[in-house]
């Protein structure tokens, strides 16, 4: 199959066959996240790939110019660290890239330097997705630290700093304490996506101390029923100026990054505090404190305040300590748990008084371990960000969530009963030279204003226009684009481009990768053009049509560079993983809309899931993954790319199994076998040569046909909407039992010269448009079949099969389930009696039974009354009696069975006979009346479904 695979990337790439220029069809752009090459491949990488090059393909099948590019996201300073590692031949680094990236030592040698490391694995992916079959137009290939993109992203910088949108000052960062530099999301081996949130900082008071506790939500500070300490973790008072504060030393650990002069005063007993009460600052009333295992002593301070209607961790927390007849006994403090009740201070549409309460029972939350408790939180605080009311509280009733949380925290910070900490939302983030990161505030740093509200409006706007693939993702990015502050965009080292005007500074790797679409459109002229050339006017004229460029890029070459980008954008898809919805996808839209006209906003968007490798999560520095490129070996591309669109839909996560990819092998070399199936029935070899379909008069034939038809039909709309496993199980999965089914209709048939033809030419119909419909998924399979079988050109040029919707036969469908219906009876009366019949008599339902349904579907539910008066009425039989028994089956009945109008089931059984006798061994009769009914079987015949008797 290599060798075949191979063959046909040859082709492909000798014919410049998924090269696109602008010509006069409708256009699709789509891209995908490029890659940041610093290890090898693996197969998660190959689903993300995977699932764009489907959809180009499927697309170009249909008539459209696709272009589906790639490049190589090599900015940051993951290479730099991993380069200083290999030099002092770090052992864990080593073994990493030696037996997990299989680098030959040779080559691992040279990896001193980050240039050659990004060089090396960018090369490696250009193969590897190559070997996979990808459609990419590779004439625009770049890296991100070449002089051209460089020029790019500083016209990019310099137009967001003229709108406002770039300021300097204070910023949080993610930063690694062992290397003392920032990091960004490609420096991780864990954490990657996790954003940084601001958390309010509560001083509850107590005594001379005060318990300092961190929130993400201060505006429940008036529904605070108590404090949570976790008793088993270290807790210390610090001095903070003339302030003495009690948090955990793991919180310490993390602020002493964010605020000068906090230093370490003496340990505290933690169970000493429990039962003892602190000031709310905002209401003055006192809460107890209370022991809670849920309490993370690594975020935020390590105290947390307890807000029951709210916060579905403090409703459980609070139901699991009142039920805890050990800790209430060892605190003394049960009579004072038992009288605290949950305070409802927000109004939420759909939900009663206490919505922490509602989100526990919804999502099933045992205890304070469950771990469903996270995502019940998540839901409900996303809830009430974007739709609570503030509510039984003076001065804030009727102000929604997000205004009140500002008032609080202006509140709390003028009367110095609060202050403001950050920390990750997910931990751990853990930097690739294994160190836990922290939040760390960084001095004049430069930072985009995604806080801006001017700005988030358009963002919202260029949201509202696009297309979010799966749709439920849309209410994530309306969070988020509400959620976001102000992004550190810059670092101090590492590679990529300098701030255009504060050298000192690089742009990190997220805030030089959100517009870079617009210049796939130009990337291909760039080999021709000095990159001094490309001043800032230059971009203006090309992208936002200025007319200010009159520099040394003359036409026609300039007027072909500014043709192609407006004939390809806006940017019809860009597709990116679930992790990057609150960050790149976010800013994606941020600089669409402050940049480009609304024109020229992106389109659509499709959210990945993850991959999950035999049940576990994939991990490249944990070793466990498998290469794509090993992948590719064992397996072939083709069985690859089936199964990974197999087996989820792309937002979904998917699960890499290798006992499932050896079926989907098995499944993939039964269709390659289906083209010998239909030759050796036809008894010659089959073209497709200038084919046609011509009549067709069996049912059995019709029926398959029909079957066909509807798989065209869903998987097509499947595959619009990036339905990949849909599509597959439509065309594939479904669609084999469909084909298995008229194998075993048509054996006894194939003896028969005449039907042996008609079905030769229905089978070669079918591998004509199945092959077609296969070649996304499978295109080398699908290229090698189409030139075996003299299909024109190749087969991904060829033009998607269209459902024909005068093959798709409602009745040919409902007939062939009667067919099915008898046999399956008929065995199972045979199994059941253990008898062997002579003789099977099957009896279709009369007339006034057709008519009895009729009015029953009419009436359009099991209403007996209705159904029995109108049968009377219309006089449709003699025996009322029979009437009446009936209409109450029917209406059982009605509701269950699809009525597709009145069957010639007589006939449909005589055609049927010769399957029916050699499936029952028997000889079948088929009657419309009972003249012969030894049993008095007839009265059970209903519509769709005869009755039997077997002699």
């Amino acid at each position: 199959m290599n060798e075949i695979e191979k063959k046909w990337q040859k082709k492909w790439a000798e014919s410049h066959l998924f090269e696109s220029n602008p010509d006069n069809k409708e256009k699709i752009f789509l891209t995908v996240a490029y890659p940041y090459p610093s290890g090898a491949m693996h197969i998660g990488h190959g689903r993300t790939y995977t699932v764009p090059d489907v959809y180009a393909r499927f697309k170009r099948m249909q008539g459209y110019n696709v272009l589906f590019p790639m490049a190589w996201h090599v900015t940051g300073a993951p290479v730099i660290g991993i380069a200083k590692r290999i030099e002092r031949r770090d052992p864990w680094t080593l073994n990493i890239y030696e037996n997990v990236h299989k680098v030959s030592k040779e080559e691992l040698n040279k990896f001193t330097d980050p240039e050659y490391i990004v060089k090396y694995f960018s090369t490696e992916y250009h193969d590897v997705m190559q070997s996979m079959g990808y459609s990419i137009d590779w004439r625009r290939e770049f890296r991100t630290t070449d002089p051209h993109y460089k020029k790019f992203v500083e016209w990019q910088f310099r137009k967001l700093k003229s709108k406002g949108y770039i300021g300097k000052g204070k910023h949080p960062v993610k930063y690694c304490p062992e290397e003392m530099n920032p990091v960004g999301d490609h420096d991780l081996l864990e954490g990657e996506g996790v954003a940084i949130n601001e958390l309010t900082l509560v001083k509850f008071k107590l005594g001379d101390d005060y318990l300092v506790a961190a929130t993400f939500r201060p505006e429940t500070l008036f529904g605070a029923t108590n404090l949570w300490l976790n008793p088993d973790e270290e807790y210390i008072r610090v001095k903070l100026h003339d302030e003495s504060w009690i948090i955990t030393k793991k919180a310490f650990d993390n602020i002493i990054h964010q605020k000068k002069d906090v230093v370490i005063d003496s340990s505290i007993d933690a169970n000493g505090l429990i039962g003892q009460y602190v000031k709310n600052p905002l209401t003055d009333e006192e809460h107890i404190i209370l022991p809670a295992s849920f309490v993370d002593p690594g975020y935020g301070s390590g105290v947390v305040y307890s807000v029951p209607a709210h916060a579905p961790a403090d409703y459980i927390a609070l139901k699991d300590l009142k039920e805890n007849e050990e800790l209430l006994e060892k605190y003394g403090i049960r009579e004072k748990v038992e009288k605290i009740e949950p305070i409802s201070i927000v109004k939420l549409e759909g939900f009663r008084e206490f919505p922490a309460q509602e989100i526990i029972e919804k999502f099933g939350v045992k205890n304070q371990k469950d771990p469903r408790l996270s995502d019940a939180t998540n839901e409900l605080y996303k809830l009430e960000h974007a739709k609570g009311v503030m509510a039984n509280i003076p001065n804030y009733d009727g102000l929604k969530v997000p205004s009140a949380r500002d008032e609080v925290i202006k509140n709390l910070l003028e009367a110095k009963k609060g202050d403001v900490m950050y920390d990750f939302a997910e931990k751990p983030v853990v930097c690739r030279c294994g160190t836990e990161c922290v939040v760390k505030i960084l001095e004049d740093q430069w930072f985009l204003k995604y806080s801006d509200e001017q700005w988030k409006q358009s963002t919202y706007n260029c949201l509202a226009q696009e297309n979010i693939v799966p749709a439920e993702i849309r209410a994530n990015f309306e969070y988020y684009i509400g959620w976001l502050e102000d992004w550190a965009c810059s670092r101090r080292f590492g590679l990529g481009t300098k701030m255009p005007w504060d050298n000192q500074w690089l742009i990190e790797p997220l805030s030089d990768s959100t517009i870079y679409m617009a210049y796939y459109t130009i990337a291909k002229y760039m080999k021709d053009i000095n990159p001094d050339d490309l001043d800032d006017s230059f971009f203006d004229d090309v992208f936002l049509d200025l007319g200010k460029y009159s520099g040394n890029v003359k036409d026609p070459l300039f007027e072909d560079i500014k043709h192609e980008f407006n004939y390809w954008y806006p940017l019809d898809w860009r597709l990116s993983a679930k992790d990057l919805v609150g960050n790149h996808l976010s800013f994606h839209m941020f600089h669409h809309s402050a940049i480009f006209p609304e024109y020229k906003w992106p389109n659509g968007i499709v959210v990945f899931g993850m991959g999950l490798l035999e049940g576990n999560k994939m991990s490249s520095s944990k070793g466990n993954v498998i290469l794509l490129n090993d992948a590719i070996e064992t397996y072939g591309a083709d069985v690859v790319r089936l199964f990974l669109m197999a087996s989820a839909e792309p937002w979904q996560d998917f699960d890499w199994r290798e006992n499932e990819v050896k079926g989907t092998k098995r499944r993939l070399e039964w269709f390659s076998e289906f083209a010998d199936r239909v030759a050796e029935i036809k008894g010659s070899p089959v073209s497709l040569k200038d084919f046609e379909l011509g009549e067709v008069k069996k049912p059995i034939n019709k029926w398959i046909l029909s079957q066909f038809n509807m798989r065209i039909k869903d998987a097509t709309e499947a595959l619009e909407g990036f339905q990949t496993r849909k599509a597959l199980q439509e065309l594939l999965f479904i669609f084999k039992k469909d084909i298995d089914h008229y194998f075993h209709r048509i054996e006894h048939e194939l003896g028969d010269r005449e039907a042996k033809g008609e079905i030769s030419n229905v089978l070669t119909y079918i591998l004509n448009g199945w092959i077609r419909l296969m070649s996304p998924f499978v295109p080398h399979t699908s290229e090698e079949l189409w030139s075996k079988l003299e299909g024109e050109g190749f087969v991904s040029n060829a033009q998607w099969p269209k459902y024909n919707e005068d093959l798709i036969d409602e009745k040919v469908g409902k007939a062939e389930e009667i067919v099915q219906g008898l046999a399956g009876d008929i065995n199972e009366i045979k199994k059941i009696t253990g008898t062997e019949p002579n003789k099977i008599h099957i009896y279709v339902a009369p007339e006034w039974k057709w008519k009895v349904f009729e009015i029953a579907k009419d009436i359009g539910r099991p209403d007996i009354g209705r159904i029995m008066g109108e049968s009377i009425k219309q006089n449709l039989h003699d025996n009322k009696k029979e009437i009446a028994d009936f209409a109450k089956k029917v209406a059982r009945e009605v509701t269950k069975i699809k009525y597709v109008g009145r069957i010639d089931e007589c006939s449909i059984i005589d055609e049927s006979q010769d399957f029916l006798s050699s499936e029952a061994g028997a000889e079948v009769l088929v009657y419309e009346k009972p003249t012969y009914d030894p049993k008095g079987k007839f009265k059970n015949a209903m519509p769709y479904k005869p009755a039997i008797y077997i002699e």
